[in-house]
């Protein structure tokens, strides 16, 4: 079943060789507080094992453009979201970050097609 959001931020982040732990302890110390206030729990958050490596990716749904864009300026705002930003600045190496619009199928909603 696919996740009931319309829009998904798609994040891939590359993390600097042998970096990884130390980028998702920070994450996980200083943005995910910050985020969770703004843009709700992640869909998802996972690494990658088997292609391009020393990846992290996470995805967050909303169900508009609105609530992305105002989520997102609500979260830049956020007198602690710099900290991560200063203490991610030597850790991240590349960031591609996709929109993803939610594709209505039957055959996946569990309707007949």
């Amino acid at each position: 079943m696919y996740p009931a959001k319309a829009i998904v931020d798609l994040r891939v982040y590359t993390i600097r060789l042998r970096k990884m732990g130390e980028f998702l302890e920070i994450f996980d110390r200083l943005a995910m507080p910050v985020q969770l206030k703004y843009l709700g729990a992640p869909l998802g958050i996972y690494t990658s094992a088997v292609g391009p490596l020393n990846q992290v990716t996470h995805l967050w749904g909303f169900d508009d453009m609105g609530q992305f864009e105002a989520a997102h300026a609500a979260r830049d705002k956020d007198p602690d979201w710099p900290a991560y930003l200063h203490a991610t600045a030597d850790l991240i190496l590349a960031q591609e970050t996709r929109l993803i619009r939610r594709v209505a199928m039957a055959s996946v909603e569990g309707r007949a097609p």
